[in-house]
């Protein structure tokens, strides 16, 4: 299969079907306008950056394995080479490049590799009650939880990356896993857009500073859910929600966007490993995932990438003409916070339901799984 049938392979729909009455279509990138040049950009990136978690780690084991091969009588060579890989990591690590600084210098958001992603991906973003609902909240404060994470978060990646998405998103800081901060280049890209760690601690002072920040609230455990893992099917989609945000949500008087992203748990595929390694990889907080996309290689398949924004989510029941908020000192209470956690998944749940013919998922169902 193509991967123009890929992407074309959902059976319900057209790639541009009517949408639920309401709705209201943003951003869209159609399927045709995809080159031969963007294939190419996007083959080569994947390789790259996505391809980091292989050939980083190939690439020091071939560092180490090449400073063995030194005999041990020559200690000067050794002593050289061994200084030179310990400058060049240290360089890479924390050298002035990292710094957000240099993304707005560089403007980083407004690269042509991100348009190249995103008419590989038909890249669409419908409000499901019309921009209305939600444009109020483009140069305002707010959490931008986009659902779910996918094997590779790029759901959140391009709602964060490009300047096409935040006519949309509005610009915001992506909550990334401390484990990107082991990939080189990866790393540095996440530091020119200010990302933000995803430990409790940074994200509340990021929040607390007034940021606007974007996150998968499934994390790193939500890569391990649904098919092939036992007890699933490949017609369910699942989704994790936890509390924590909601908590620092209603702490801050911040309301949270709803995203549904369709189709970002189909751009990759895993093999099925022991539970051990899941718990193993959640204890460390980070992927030990084996995956693989076309030609089994670090390249994502074409899939129609459509995000669909809910109704925002205000703390203590509040709405954009009222939002009510608490006050740092302690007044936030569990029911506050499961009120909005509720309305959350209530809302996530009613826009996949809503959108999911129009995208060809008529037979799916969405799976919450609560924490």
């Amino acid at each position: 299969m193509n991967s123009r049938q890929q992407l074309k392979q959902s059976p319900t729909s057209s790639v541009y079907p009517l949408r639920p009455p309401g709705s209201e279509v943003i951003v869209r990138y159609s399927e045709n306008d995809l080159t031969t040049y963007d294939r190419l950009v996007v083959y080569l990136s994947s390789l790259f950056f996505v391809g980091g978690v292989f050939w980083v780690p190939a690439l020091y084991a071939w560092a180490w394995k090449k400073f063995q091969s030194i005999p041990k009588s020559q200690r000067k060579r050794r002593a050289i080479y061994l200084g030179l890989v310990i400058v060049a990591s240290t360089f890479f690590a924390v050298g002035p490049h990292r710094n957000h600084r240099v993304g707005e210098l560089i403007h980083v958001h407004r690269w042509s590799l991100w348009k190249s992603w995103l008419r590989f991906f038909a890249f669409e973003i419908v409000a499901d009650q019309g921009f209305d609902s939600v444009k109020h909240l483009i140069d305002r404060q707010a959490i931008v939880a986009v659902s779910p994470h996918g094997i590779f978060p790029f759901g959140l990646a391009f709602a964060a990356l490009s300047d096409v998405s935040a006519k949309a998103f509005g610009r915001f800081r992506a909550v990334v896993a401390s484990a990107t901060q082991m990939i080189p280049w990866v790393r540095d890209v996440l530091r020119w857009v200010d990302a933000v760690d995803a430990s409790r601690s940074a994200v509340d002072k990021a929040i607390s500073e007034g940021s606007r920040i974007g996150l998968a609230p499934g994390g790193i455990a939500e890569m391990f859910e649904g098919y092939p893992k036992t007890g699933t099917h490949p017609d369910e989609e699942y989704a994790i929600v936890r509390k924590g945000i909601f908590r620092l949500a209603v702490q801050h008087g911040v309301p949270i966007i709803p995203v549904y992203c369709f189709g970002s748990t189909k751009l990759l595929r895993r093999l099925q490993l022991p539970s051990l390694v899941e718990k193993i990889s959640l204890l460390l907080r980070v992927s030990l995932v084996v995956f693989y996309g076309q030609g089994f290689l670090p390249i994502p398949f074409r899939q129609k990438l459509l995000y669909v924004m809910g109704k925002p989510i205000y703390p203590n029941g509040g709405d954009r003409h009222n939002e009510s908020s608490s006050s740092l000192n302690g007044s936030t209470t569990d029911q506050q916070v499961d009120e909005m956690f509720a309305r959350y998944c209530e809302e996530i749940i009613r826009i996949f339901e809503r959108q999911k013919e129009s995208y060809g998922w008529a037979h799916k169902t969405l799976k919450l799984i609560t924490r």
